[in-house]
């Protein structure tokens, strides 16, 4: 075996909810290793849609998700957090209780008293719609996330979709790109009702073009992407003319090596203990968008809380002989902690 990293917590995940739980153990004075298979920290924020817009993080009406995950960074500088990046956790094991060796795909080794997976999605793909020359298209016109909003500006832009993301990033758009489109199989949407109301406000104003009961049936274009073709529910067809066509369908998540870690799974997610996140397995727990219980929400919002119930109850597995105090910050500032 390599020489192991030693720390207190290994976090599974550098996502915005992996971030916030070095923050919390940093402030019972607990060290942490964060492991990520991206390159870079910030999970989805970071890699599929750095410029989206975010309304839902206490004190901010609105913060873009790439500099949430910067201010996140600056939080946490003070407690020093070492990174493992570019690398998938392949394998844990637990020789004795309270002592998790875990191990990545290029044979990094850490040693750890407390394993929490905060892994998102887990490892994760973009739902394809099914077209017959979609690939063809990729790189050329298709893209599956929107991650530099100044590709976009002047340009024909088709979405389809009927989800948050769909919604959020035609509102985005419709400031930049020379037209949006935006196509979707059903009458209505299953995003929020506010994002829906401006939806329907751009298409009244003329700003957006809004095509409801219909899909993406055909692309073509010379090399690149130039139109796309629209079925309707009644079968009639609308050539649209479009640069990019940006299909947003969700993800498809996949729990990947984490799946044979014996922890208690429900489709596709970890089951934990609400009262502090904890698994099955003791000294492991499971944060964000991959736990599942009963009445949970994936919003980062969640995910932060459950970070900080988290730590309270990793202290013990970290100092079995000490009492947990628990402190205010805004009493002892964060270097007190």
């Amino acid at each position: 075996m390599e020489k192991p990293i030693i720390t207190d917590l290994c976090i599974i995940g550098a996502g915005p909810v992996g971030l916030f739980a070095v923050f919390e153990a940093g402030l019972l004075k607990m060290r942490c290793h964060i492991i990520d298979v991206l390159p870079q920290v910030g999970g989805q924020l970071s890699e599929i849609y750095p410029q989206k817009p975010i309304y839902d993080i206490p004190g901010f009406p609105v913060i873009n998700a790439q500099n949430l995950v910067e201010n996140l960074m600056e939080q946490i500088a003070p407690f020093k957090p070492t990174f493992t990046l570019g690398q998938r956790v392949d394998e844990i094991s637990a020789p004795e209780p309270g002592r998790f060796f875990i191990k990545t795909n290029e044979a990094t080794v850490v040693e750890a008293k407390v394993i929490v997976i905060a892994g998102g999605l887990g490892c994760f793909e973009p739902r394809k719609p099914s077209i017959e020359n979609l690939i063809m298209y990729e790189g050329n016109g298709v893209n599956y996330f929107v991650k530099n909003p100044e590709l976009y500006r002047g340009k024909n832009v088709v979405i389809a979709g009927g989800g948050d993301s769909a919604l959020d990033w035609t509102i985005f758009l419709s400031e930049v790109a020379r037209k949006i489109t935006l196509v979707h199989r059903n009458e209505s949407f299953r995003g929020a009702p506010d994002s829906v109301d401006k939806v329907v406000t751009l298409a009244k104003a003329g700003k957006i073009d809004l095509l409801l009961q219909s899909n993406v049936a055909t692309l073509s274009g010379n090399g690149h992407l130039q139109h796309v073709e629209v079925l309707s529910k009644d079968l009639s067809k609308t050539n649209v003319e479009a640069d990019f066509f940006i299909p947003l369908f969700g993800l498809t998540p996949k729990l990947g090596p984490i799946a044979e870690w014996g922890l208690n799974l429900s489709n596709g997610a970890i089951e934990v203990d609400t009262h502090d996140y904890s698994t099955n397995i003791p000294g492991i727990y499971a944060i964000g968008d991959i736990n599942t219980y009963p009445g949970k929400l994936k919003l980062i919002l969640c995910g932060f809380h459950e970070a900080a119930l988290m730590a309270q109850t990793a202290y013990h597995h970290v100092y079995p002989d000490k009492k947990l105090t628990f402190k205010y910050t805004t009493v002892y500032g964060v270097n007190e902690f």
